[in-house]
C-alpha cells in the first residue's frame, strides 16, 4: 500500500510534457479571448474621431462584441457536441481571422460594428471550447492545474493586445496617424489579430479530438489511442467506462434537473451564481481594459504614456492571477473574496475622489497636484484586488456550488448573465464618464462594497470539500 501511494504521489507531481503541450495549445483560445476583447483599448479615440461618433455610439461599437460573445457561447456547446471540439475550434479561428481583417479594413461604423460582432462570436466559442477541451484531455490528477491555464491565457492575451497597441501607436506617432500601406495605426491594431487567429487555426488541425467526444460518438478505439498518448500510466479502459457513466449521468440530469424554484422563478443557488457573475462585472473591471488609454489621456498623460500604463496594468493582472491560482486552495475562497472586495471598494472610492478634483471637461480633463498619481495608483490597486480575487474565484465557485443535475445549465445561465452585465457596463461607461467620472467610479465602488456583504452573508466556504459536499451548503435544511 505504501509503495503504491508513493508511486501515485510521484506521478502526480510530474505532468506529462505531451499533456502540457495539448493544454497550452487548447488554451490559445483563451489568448484570443483576451486579445480580441482588449485590442480595442488603444483604438477607441481614433475610431471615435475617424467615424465622428458620439459617446453613446462609441460605447455601443465597443460593447457590441459582447452580444456576439453571448450568442457564440450559446451555440458553442451544440456545435461541440454535434461536430466535435476541434471543428468548433476551427470555426472560432475562422471567425477571429475574419473579424481581425474586417475590423481593420472597416469603411464605416456599420461595417465596424458588424465585424466586432463576428469577433464576439469567436470569443464566445473560445470561452466555452477552450476550458472544456483542456479539462477533457487532462488526466484527472492534473486537471485543476491545467484548467487554470485558460484564465492565465486570457490575461496574457490582454497583455499582448495592449503591448501591440502601444508599439503600433508609438511607431506611427499616434493611433490616428498613418503607419504602413497608407493605413493608420489603429487599423493595424486590429489586423494584428490575424496572426494568433492563424496560429490557433493551424493548431486545431494537429490537435487530437477530445476522448469524451469520441466515446460519445462510439469511437472507443480512437479514444483509447488518445488516452494512451496523453496518460499512458492510467487505465484507458477505466477512463472510457468513466466517460460512459458521466454521459449517462448528464443525460439523466438533462431530463430530470430543473432550474425552476420559488425564489423569483429560480432555485436559490442559481440566483447566487447569477449575482456573483453580475457583481464581478458591475465593479467596472472591463472599463480599465477597454478604456484605460482614453482615461489616462483625459487626465494629462500623453497617448504613448497612456498605452504604456495600460501595458503595465496588464502585466500586473497576469502576476496577480498567478498569485490567486497559488493561494485559492491554501487560504480558501471567502477570505480572498472579502479581501478583494475591500481593496476594490477603497481603490474605486479613491478614484472617485481624485476625479472629483478634476478641472475641465470631456477630453480636456486634468487632475491637479498629486491627484493624477493617486488615480494611477488606485487604478492599479483595483486591478490587483480584482485579479487576485473576483477575477478567477468567481469561476471556481460557479464550478462548485451547483448540484450535478443542473450544473451545466446553471453555469450557462450564470455565464450569460456575466456577458450581459459586461455589455451594460461597457456600453454605459462613455456616456456616464462624459456626464460625471466621480459619480461613475463612485457607483462602481458601491457595487464593490455590495460584493463584500454578499459574500459575507450568502457565500459559505467551500475549500477542501468535494463537489457533493460543497453544493449542500447552498441548500436550506428543512425545519424539524
Amino acid at each position: 500500500m505504501t509503495e503504491s501511494t508513493t508511486t501515485d504521489t510521484g506521478a502526480a507531481a510530474k505532468i506529462p510534457k505531451k499533456v502540457i503541450g495539448l493544454a497550452v495549445a487548447g488554451a490559445l483560445g483563451g489568448f484570443l479571448f483576451g486579445f480580441d476583447s482588449s485590442v480595442v483599448n488603444g483604438a477607441v479615440d481614433a475610431i471615435q474621431g475617424q467615424f465622428h461618433l458620439g459617446e453613446a455610439l462609441t460605447g455601443f461599437t465597443i460593447a457590441v462584441a459582447l452580444l456576439g460573445c453571448a450568442a457564440g457561447a450559446y451555440v458553442a456547446g451544440r456545435i461541440a457536441d454535434a461536430k466535435g471540439r476541434i471543428p468548433a475550434m476551427k470555426l472560432g479561428a475562422l471567425l477571429f481571422l475574419a473579424s481581425a481583417i474586417g475590423t481593420g479594413l472597416a469603411f464605416n461604423v456599420v461595417d465596424l460594428i458588424f465585424w466586432r460582432l463576428i469577433g464576439g462570436l469567436g470569443i464566445g466559442l473560445a470561452s466555452v471550447i477552450a476550458p472544456a477541451y483542456i479539462s477533457e484531455i487532462s488526466p484527472r490528477r492534473h486537471r485543476g492545474r491545467l484548467a487554470s491555464l485558460q484564465q492565465l491565457a486570457i490575461t496574457v492575451g490582454i497583455f499582448a493586445a495592449l503591448l501591440s497597441d502601444a508599439l503600433f501607436a508609438t511607431t506611427a506617432g499616434g493611433a490616428i496617424h498613418e503607419l504602413w500601406l497608407g493605413l493608420p495605426a489603429w487599423r493595424w491594431m486590429f489586423l494584428a489579430g490575424a496572426v494568433p487567429a492563424v496560429a490557433y487555426g493551424w493548431i486545431a488541425f494537429v490537435l487530437p479530438e477530445s476522448p469524451r467526444f469520441l466515446v460519445l460518438k462510439g469511437k472507443e478505439d480512437k479514444a483509447r489511442e488518445v488516452f494512451l498518448t496523453i496518460a499512458p500510466a492510467e487505465d484507458a479502459d477505466r477512463s472510457i467506462r468513466d466517460i460512459k457513466d458521466a454521459v449517462k449521468e448528464d443525460s439523466l440530469a438533462a431530463r430530470k434537473g430543473s432550474l425552476r424554484g420559488k425564489s423569483f422563478g429560480l432555485v436559490p443557488v442559481v440566483w447566487i451564481g447569477i449575482i456573483l457573475s453580475v457583481l464581478q462585472q458591475f465593479v467596472g473591471i472591463n472599463v480599465i481594459f477597454y478604456y484605460s488609454t482614453t482615461l489616462w489621456k483625459a487626465v494629462g498623460f500623453h497617448e504613448s504614456d497612456s498605452l504604456t500604463i495600460s501595458v503595465v496594468t496588464a502585466v500586473v493582472n497576469i502576476l496577480v492571477t498567478l498569485v490567486a491560482i497559488a493561494l485559492v486552495d491554501r487560504i480558501g475562497r471567502r477570505p480572498i473574496l472579502l479581501a478583494g472586495s475591500t481593496g476594490m471598494a477603497i481603490s474605486l472610492g479613491a478614484m472617485a475622489l481624485a476625479f472629483s478634483s478634476a478641472a475641465g471637461s470631456g477630453a480636456n480633463i486634468t487632475l491637479p497636484g498629486a491627484w493624477g498619481p493617486v488615480a494611477l495608483v488606485a487604478a492599479n490597486v483595483f486591478v490587483i484586488s480584482f485579479g487576485a480575487s473576483w477575477g478567477p474565484l468567481v469561476w471556481v465557485l460557479l464550478g462548485e456550488i451547483f448540484p450535478s443535475r443542473i450544473r451545466a445549465r446553471a453555469l450557462g445561465l450564470a455565464a450569460a448573465a456575466q456577458w450581459i452585465a459586461n455589455f451594460l457596463i461597457t456600453l454605459s461607461f462613455p456616456a456616464m464618464a462624459s456626464a460625471s467620472l466621480p459619480l461613475t467610479y463612485g457607483m462602481y465602488a458601491l457595487f464593490a462594497a455590495a460584493s463584500f456583504f454578499f459574500v459575507m452573508f450568502k457565500v459559505p466556504e467551500t475549500n477542501g470539500m468535494s463537489l457533493e459536499q460543497a453544493e449542500t451548503l447552498f441548500v436550506k435544511k428543512a425545519k424539524s
